[in-house]
């Protein structure tokens, strides 16, 4: 830098104001005095949404804006119905253990609520696995979000707290970018506000949340 300086002999008045900020800028860059000039540049984890058609009884797993996997579920009995909207995860349960209306059921084959548990920001309601497979496709639930024990298994190990979830009744253009048209033209349940029992259910975990 010294012999620069020396060998660089500039007559300050014909340089005016944008050519001395050139050399301050060239000086800052020798002497790597430029912050963040040797930093690689940090990306954003991958944004993720889960894309729920009650009218399908689908659910798509959609990774910066592109389809990566679509699952089968079933959703919300016509009187106790899934909630619709823009929601988001809030929590993940390994092991849940169900309680509702003074019930208690432990984890195990028994449970309802199966291996995994994938809260949701609307109180009471989820996603998660079931004891009871063939409900899977139908409106069977008390407004929760079933899936296989494989499927729920896999969803669960990609998404994470904070992830949207976008919750549709029926199949509208927003959620045609996603899904085929449905082959079996499933009407979506009428009711339209979840339901208190449903509501009031409370998931706890025996072997801790993530």
């Amino acid at each position: 830098m010294r012999r620069i300086n020396q060998e660089a002999t500039i007559n300050s008045n014909s340089l005016g104001y944008h050519g001395w900020v050139v050399l301050a800028l060239l000086a800052a860059m020798l002497s790597g005095s430029v912050a963040g000039a040797a930093e690689p540049a940090t990306t954003d984890l991958p944004h993720r949404t889960l894309l729920v058609s009650l009218a399908d009884r689908k659910l798509a797993l959609i990774e910066e804006g592109r389809l990566a996997k679509v699952y089968d579920v079933a959703v919300g009995k016509p009187w106790t119905p899934s909630p619709t909207g823009k929601l988001h995860i809030v929590n993940k349960i390994v092991g849940p253990t169900y309680y509702h209306h003074g019930q208690v059921i432990r984890p195990g084959r028994s449970n309802p609520l199966g291996p995994r548990w994938i809260g949701l920001s609307r109180s009471g309601y989820g996603i998660h696995g079931t004891n009871d497979p063939p409900s899977i496709g139908k409106a069977a639930s008390h407004g929760c979000f079933r899936m296989r024990t494989a499927d729920v298994e896999e969803l669960f190990a990609r998404v994470q707290v904070g992830d949207a979830v976008d919750i549709h009744r029926a199949h509208d253009e927003a959620v045609s970018r996603f899904f085929p048209e449905s082959s079996r033209k499933v009407p979506p349940s009428k009711a339209a506000v979840p339901s208190r029992t449903s509501a009031a259910m409370v998931i706890t975990a025996i072997a801790g949340e993530l």
